[in-house]
C-alpha cells in the first residue's frame, strides 16, 4: 500500500465520486491565516498521475501540520473526505481523517511524474493497467449524476453510500466539513437541544431569536434563527427529531456561549430550508464530553462544560429579581460523581420549576457554565441541555456506583471549599468551630451550615414599613396624611408592606451566636408571614407576643454568611442567615453515623 499511489483518485474526488481509502502523496503544505477564525492548512496532493492543490485539512486535523506529523513527500491514506464546490465552481476536497503510512524520510522523493490536474484533460494511466477493466466509482449520494466521468478505479471495498437529499440537488455532507467558503450543501442531523424563543428591545428596535444544537456522526454545530426564521422554523423543529438542513450562513463560533467542538456556528437565513427526515436510525442522539467534578477545579472561570452526576440534594424553588427588574425562578441542586466531590448547580426558569429530584436521579448537563462563585459552582444557560436518567453508559455506571457505595459518602463540596459563595448544606460547622477557625476574617465572606436551636428573638424593631413596589424593599416615611413616601422610588403610596429584620440568638451543644434573619428566613423561624405579624403588632399585642414565644426552642438547619465588619472603629463578627430549613432527621442521622465511622477509623 505504501509503495503505490491510487492513480485516478484526484480526478474522481474532484467530481464528487466516492473513493475508498485512496493513497496519496503530499507534495506541498501551506498555512493559511484565518484572520479572526482558526488557521487552515492547504495541501497539494498527488496520486501519481495528477497533482492538485485544492485539498484542505479539516480544523480537527490541524495538529498533523502543527506537530510536523505530515511533511512534503510523505505518503498518506485518506480515510474520510468530502468534496465541496465553491461559488466560482472550483472543487475543494476537505480531508476529515488521514493517516501517514510512510514518512517523508522513507520516501525517495516525488513518486511518478504527475502533472497538474485540469478538468476535462485527464492523463491516461500506464498501459500496464488496461483502461477497459477500470471500474467506475460510485458517487457519494448513491446516484450517477455525472456525464463525463473519465478513467477511474475502485480503491478497496465498496463504501456505504450517503443518503439522498429530498430534492436530490445536492449531496449530504458531514457537519465536520462545513465552512464559510462553500455554498451548496445539505446536512442530515438530529436536534439535541432547542431553546425557548428569546426577545429583545433596544434603541435599534425589537427582535426575537431561538437556537438549537444539531449532531451527526461527524460532529455537532449550533444553529440560530432570527425574526422571520423564528416564525418559519420554530414550530417545525422538535427536539430529538432528524432533519435535512440546507443553505445556512456559517461564521466563527463564539466559544463564550457554547461548548460544542466546532469552530463555526450556523445562522438561518431567507434561503435556508429544514425538511424532516424519516430515516434517522444511524444518526447519533447526543455528543457529550463529560468532565469529572474534581477536574473542574483546574478549569478556567466561565468555561462551558458537560457534567454528569447524582443529584444528592435539591433546594426549593425561589424567585429572584434580576438587574433588569425581571422575576425568574431559581433552584440549586448538589451534584456528586464518582470522584466524591460535590458541586452546586443553579437551574433557572422553567427547568428550575419543573425539576424533580426525588429518588436522587442521575443528571447530565451539556453546556453548563463554570463559575468561581464560592469556590466552584455551575449554572445552566438557556442553551444548556439537561437529561434526567439518560440512556448512556456513563449514567448506568454512575447509578451502579452510587447505589453500591456512593450513597454512604458525605462528599466534599467544591462550592464552599474556598470560602466565598453560598453553596449547599455540606460545609458543616458547629458554632464553636466558627469562632475557633476565625471564619469571616478573610477578604471574602465565609459560608457555613449548622444545626442550632432558637433560644431568644428580639421583638423590638423586628418589623419595618417598606415600599409596596414589586422590586423595592426600602423603608417608607409616613407623611401623616395617609400617604407613605419611598425616597428610592421618589413616589408616594397609600399603603405599604411589612418586612422582617429579625435578630435571634441560636445555640448548639457547644456555643451560641447572634444571627440576623431577613424576610424569608425570619418567616420560617416565626412560622408566620410578615404581613400577619404586622397586623398582630398593630391590633393584638398578646397574640404578637405569643408568636415569638411559640418560635423559641425550635431547631433548624441554618445556612449562614459570616463576615468581620467594622462600625465606629469597632470590629465584630456578623452572621446573616441565608436560609433556614426544618431538620431532615434521616439525613442528619446519616451524617452523624458517617462522622462516627470516620472518627472510629482514625
Amino acid at each position: 500500500m505504501t509503495g503505490k499511489l491510487s492513480e485516478g483518485a484526484i480526478e474522481a474526488l474532484t467530481k464528487g465520486s466516492d473513493v475508498s481509502n485512496p493513497v496519496l502523496q503530499l507534495v506541498n503544505i501551506r498555512k493559511i491565516d484565518g484572520g479572526s477564525g482558526p488557521v487552515r492548512f492547504r495541501l497539494m496532493m498527488s496520486d501519481g498521475l495528477h497533482t492538485m492543490s485544492s485539498f484542505m485539512l479539516s480544523t480537527q486535523l490541524n495538529y498533523l501540520a502543527e506537530q510536523n506529523l505530515v511533511a512534503p513527500n510523505c505518503v498518506c491514506l485518506v480515510k474520510r473526505s468530502v468534496t465541496n464546490v465553491l461559488k466560482d465552481g472550483r472543487p475543494v476536497v476537505i480531508i476529515l481523517d488521514m493517516e501517514v503510512v510512510k514518512p517523508a524520510d522513507q520516501v525517495g522523493g516525488k513518486i511518478g511524474d504527475p502533472t497538474p490536474y485540469v478538468e476535462g484533460q485527464s492523463k491516461a494511466p500506464q498501459p500496464a493497467v488496461p483502461t477497459p477493466s477500470a471500474r467506475p466509482l460510485q458517487p457519494q449520494n448513491g446516484s450517477d449524476g455525472l456525464t463525463n466521468r473519465g478513467p477511474s478505479r475502485d480503491f478497496g471495498k465498496k463504501p456505504m453510500s450517503a443518503p439522498n437529499t429530498p430534492s436530490g440537488t445536492s449531496k449530504v455532507v458531514p457537519i465536520a466539513s462545513l465552512n464559510p467558503y462553500q455554498s451548496k450543501w445539505t446536512i442530515r442531523a438530529r436536534v439535541t437541544n432547542k431553546s425557548a424563543i428569546r426577545t429583545w428591545s433596544n434603541s435599534r428596535g425589537d427582535g426575537k431569536l431561538f437556537s438549537m444544537e444539531i449532531v451527526d456522526e461527524s460532529g455537532e454545530i449550533r444553529v440560530t434563527g432570527f425574526n422571520q426564521e423564528v416564525d418559519k422554523f420554530y414550530s417545525l423543529i422538535e427536539q430529538g427529531k432528524v432533519y435535512y438542513f440546507s443553505k445556512g450562513s456559517l461564521k466563527i463560533a463564539n466559544k463564550q456561549y457554547t461548548s460544542l467542538k466546532n469552530d463555526y456556528e450556523m445562522t438561518l437565513n431567507g434561503e435556508s430550508t429544514i425538511i424532516p427526515c424519516d430515516d434517522s436510525q444511524d444518526v447519533p442522539m447526543v455528543q457529550c464530553d463529560f468532565v469529572s467534578i474534581a477536574d473542574l477545579e483546574a478549569r478556567e472561570k466561565d468555561a462551558i462544560v458537560d457534567v454528569i452526576g447524582v443529584c444528592k440534594s435539591v433546594e426549593d424553588v425561589t424567585r429572584i429579581t434580576t438587574k433588569n427588574s425581571r422575576e425568574v425562578s431559581k433552584r440549586n441542586i448538589q451534584l456528586m460523581d464518582m470522584s466524591g466531590k460535590i458541586i452546586q448547580v443553579t437551574m433557572w426558569g422553567k427547568e428550575a420549576e419543573t425539576f424533580d429530584g426525588t429518588g436522587q436521579p442521575i443528571l447530565a448537563i451539556k453546556g453548563a457554565r463554570l463559575s468561581d462563585f464560592g469556590g466552584r459552582s455551575l449554572s445552566t444557560l438557556y442553551s444548556s441541555t439537561m437529561m434526567i436518567n439518560p440512556d448512556m453508559p456513563e449514567a448506568y455506571k454512575l447509578r451502579g456506583w452510587y447505589d453500591k457505595e456512593g450513597h454512604a459518602l458525605d462528599g466534599q463540596s467544591m462550592t464552599e471549599m474556598r470560602g466565598g459563595g453560598g453553596g449547599g448544606p455540606t460545609n458543616w460547622k458547629t458554632l464553636a468551630d466558627v469562632k475557633n477557625e476565625h471564619l469571616g476574617h478573610g477578604d471574602k465572606a465565609d459560608y457555613f451550615t449548622c444545626i442550632a436551636t432558637v433560644v431568644y428573638m428580639r421583638k423590638e424593631n423586628c418589623l419595618y414599613q417598606a415600599c409596596p413596589s414589586k422590586d423595592c424593599n426600602k423603608k417608607v416615611v409616613d407623611q401623616q396624611n395617609g400617604m407613605y413616601r419611598c425616597e428610592k422610588c421618589d413616589k408616594e403610596f397609600p399603603d405599604f408592606k411589612y418586612r422582617l429584620m429579625l435578630s435571634a440568638n441560636v445555640a448548639d451543644f457547644g456555643d451560641n451566636q447572634w444571627v440576623t434573619c431577613f424576610q424569608d428566613s425570619a418567616e420560617t423561624l416565626l412560622g408566620q408571614k410578615a404581613d400577619y405579624i404586622g397586623q398582630l403588632k398593630d391590633s393584638n399585642e398578646a397574640a404578637f407576643d405569643e408568636v415569638f414565644q411559640n418560635a423559641n426552642f425550635n431547631t433548624f438547619v441554618f445556612r449562614n454568611r459570616v463576615k468581620l465588619e467594622t462600625y465606629n472603629d469597632e470590629s465584630r463578627i456578623k452572621v446573616t442567615v441565608v436560609e433556614a430549613k426544618p431538620v431532615d432527621h434521616k439525613e442528619y442521622s446519616k451524617r452523624l453515623i458517617m462522622n462516627i465511622r470516620k472518627i472510629a477509623a482514625q
